[in-house]
């Protein structure tokens, strides 16, 4: 049996089983259009109306949204009340949000559907299956940002319908108050209206009203033609509170008498403390408390820096193990041993596999062979982590940037035996996340720290060389690829073998017309901590996959969009971003000496994105001038944050490109801060123009679909100058001559 993915784990237990289909029923828990007294007793404010679940009224007549999803900068916290504002034509300017609780009740649970059932299911079964997946989310306490869910599960599935279900209410309210038909009463801007009678009062007149009435279970949605705020660009609500600096992040806490702590893990994944030498770090200024972390150390003081000048004392020494020998290059070694011998024993893990694509191979005499790696990338968020614990009264709380709030929750109740009432999660901005924030580590140690002292809040901040040195890493991969070609240049067969599989399962499929292929993975598991990092398997997918149809270009001696053109003859809406994407570019265009263009497309996340770079190569050291991008997302909520949230993943995934590599020695990570874990910055970023194609098809994300295809651009456009095929990430591990080294 192949690997669990979560896809297939969850699936499994709720429609396979069908153990959670037990008891479940229309109505059984809180839907979006939804209110029940229990929920208005934990979000309402005095004057404050929860006409349902996601949406309040105040006595101002003003809007406010309540997100359940965290804002990391990638504008969830605008687009998410713009899909519902817009549904019940609410007056923009009024609208405000509000973070949703870590509670049951904002459990994702349109993630949860949206992952398992992607696709549309028969109204007949709409009810029933909003009620399985209720109850799966809030027993897996999903709350979880993250896979560019937000806006095409909750926000499509979620906040339209709330919207649409708070205006069929009001109107309802309306409607009874002034003794007229529903359907003669108009909403906009915030307002009720009567033509006939020329009646019209604000939303809020009619708000309590509303509240007490059932909401329906499947409101009329508008049409893409009725949208006034979707597809607007306006104003992100984040963005003021940042420029003035009113806006909390972790590392912005600050409670009476707090005091604060540095930590230091075991530099080997996996090892334990045996032994802490404290006396020197006991006998400095400041310090209060030494405390063994079980993985660790944590030294507690009245200040940041004297805690972080303390630590440096402690001596710690730690349990060994075989991972203590592990480097990176014997991590490859033990990929390439685990491959082989998959293969030779016939233990291969199937992933896709169409027609016959080994007998293909077999018998063609124009074979393309092509081996490809990937190092650990860590995630380098710009703000470490940290975490504000205080424990009291037999509670605990808990001020952190989380991207699964209620999953934490949960995590710290079970480990350290309290009840999840008694764990209250404060969760504010986070400072990037990019899959990082979703692991539960940080908040552990903060707990245990804060329980070494208790009824003092502390504050635990990592060091930057702790957030590169203790990362939950994009693996290190490699990939091997086998292509048969006809005498025109076609591939006809296509086999790919990969180590390691996660999320998302679709990351190594192509879209490109052939008929033949069989692609399987191998399990290679090492000591080192795995975390989604951003668009997860796709990154290392895309520049593998992409880079190899650009060897089968030029084995078949075609231009590399041309070719993929032709593959894709039977894909109108990926043919059309890529054609986008070359127009754009002037592909083909006149270069000066030393400069090239590579291109490179790839589906992730339901958006389908394809990039040319413009690369100068005149100095030796690759420049990427520019980049083009042409993005198809099926429709775009929030063009400006779109492009924004393209532009970043695209300088995200360079910095991967050009410089990123974790390396082990000894079991442990070499690289420790920005000197020798490079990024890319201002003086070294292209310019970049982002081109929407608004399809009409289902919605796509847009957070990370902007990172797969750039590292094929940028090293199919260093192959168009120099003739030299990078297989082997990062670049600047190549000299001059593109040579390792």
């Amino acid at each position: 049996m192949g690997k669990w993915t979560r896809r297939a784990f969850i699936a499994s237990g709720t429609l396979v089983g069908g153990g959670l289909l037990v008891g479940v029923g229309v109505g059984v828990a809180i839907r979006p259009g939804h209110r029940t007294p229990e929920l208005a007793k934990i979000v309402e404010a005095t004057d404050e109306v929860l006409v349902n679940a996601w949406v309040k009224i105040l006595p101002d007549n003003s809007i406010r949204v309540i997100v359940p999803h965290s804002e990391m900068g990638q504008g969830v916290h605008t687009a998410l009340p713009m899909m519902l504002a817009d549904e019940m034509d609410a007056d923009w300017s009024t609208v405000s949000m509000e973070q949703a609780p870590a509670h049951q009740a904002y459990a994702t649970f349109h993630l949860a559907r949206h992952f398992i059932l992607p696709g549309k299911v028969p109204g007949m079964v709409e009810d029933t299956l909003t009620g399985v997946f209720l109850k799966v989310s809030e027993s897996m306490s999903l709350q979880i940002t993250g896979g560019s869910y937000s806006v095409r599960s909750t926000g499509q599935l979620g906040m339209r319908t709330a919207g649409a279900a708070a205006r069929e209410l009001l109107i309802n309210a309306a409607a009874e108050e002034w003794q007229v038909p529903a359907s003669e009463i108009r909403a906009a801007n915030s307002y009720l209206h009567h033509e006939a009678s020329k009646r019209s009062e604000p939303f809020a007149a009619f708000a309590k009203v509303a509240a007490s009435l059932k909401g329906p279970e499947q409101p009329t949605l508008k049409t893409p033609d009725q949208f006034k705020i979707m597809g607007q660009s306006v104003q992100r609500l984040d963005i003021p509170p940042k420029v003035d600096g009113s806006a909390v992040f972790g590392t912005d806490i600050d409670l009476p008498g707090m005091k604060y702590a540095a930590v230091k893990a075991a530099p080997v994944f996996g090892s334990t403390v045996v032994s802490i030498d404290s006396a020197a770090a006991e006998k400095m200024k400041g310090v209060i408390k030494i405390v063994n972390l079980d993985t660790g150390v944590g030294v507690i003081a009245d200040s940041y820096w004297q805690a972080r000048k303390a630590l440096q004392s402690v001596l710690v020494t730690y349990t060994t193990s075989e991972a203590n020998k592990l480097s990176t290059a014997g991590m490859f070694e033990q990929f390439e041993q685990d491959m082989d011998a998959a293969v030779a024993n016939g233990e291969e893990q199937e992933d896709f596999a169409k027609g016959d694509a080994r007998g293909t191979l077999a018998q063609s005499d124009n074979i393309v062979e092509a081996e490809y790696r990937v190092p650990f990338l860590a995630h380098a968020t710009m703000e470490p982590m940290n975490c504000t614990a205080w424990v009291h009264d037999g509670q605990v709380e808990l001020w952190a940037g989380l991207q699964n709030p209620l999953g934490t929750r949960d995590f710290i109740a079970n480990k350290f035996g309290y009840e999840t009432d008694k764990v209250n999660i404060h969760n504010v901005y986070l400072g990037g996340g990019f899959g990082r924030r979703a692991r539960p580590d940080y908040p552990q140690q903060g707990v245990q720290l804060a329980n070494a002292l208790l009824g003092v809040p502390v504050k635990m901040i990592w060091s930057r060389e702790e957030d590169v040195q203790q990362d939950h890493y994009r693996q290190a991969v490699m990939s091997r690829f086998k292509a048969a070609l006809d005498e025109s240049g076609t591939p006809i067969s296509w086999e790919n073998q990969f180590v390691d599989k996660h999320e998302p399962v679709e990351a190594p499929y192509i879209p490109y017309a052939i008929d033949n292929q069989f692609i399987h993975y191998t399990s290679s598991p090492t000591h080192v901590p795995f975390g989604a990092w951003r668009s997860v398997d796709h990154t290392h997918h895309a520049f593998f996959t992409e880079s190899f149809i650009d060897e089968l270009a030029v084995a078949a001696g075609k231009d590399p969009y041309h070719y993929r053109r032709e593959l894709l003859a039977k894909e109108p809406r990926i043919r059309k971003v890529l054609d986008t994407a070359a127009k754009m570019a002037g592909w083909g265009k006149a270069m000066p000496a030393r400069w090239g263009q590579g291109i490179a497309l790839h589906s992730s996340f339901n958006t389908i994105v394809a990039q040319v770079v413009d690369i100068d190569m005149t100095s030796g050291t690759p420049r990427v001038d520019k980049v083009f991008c042409a993005a198809d997302a099926g429709f775009v909520v929030t063009p400006d944050g779109f492009i924004a949230q393209m532009e970043s993943g695209i300088v995200f995934g360079l910095t991967a490109v050009l410089y990123g590599e974790i390396t082990l020695e000894k079991g442990a990570v070499v690289e420790s801060n920005f000197h020798n874990y490079k990024m890319v910055r201002m003086d070294n970023s292209p310019d970049i123009e982002v081109e929407i194609i608004n399809s009409g098809e289902s919605l796509g994300g847009g957070g990370e679909p902007g990172t797969p295809p750039i590292a094929p651009a940028v090293t199919n456009a260093i192959f168009a100058v120099t003739g030299k095929r990078i297989r082997d990430l990062p670049v600047s591990k190549y000299d001059g001559t593109y040579e390792i080294s």
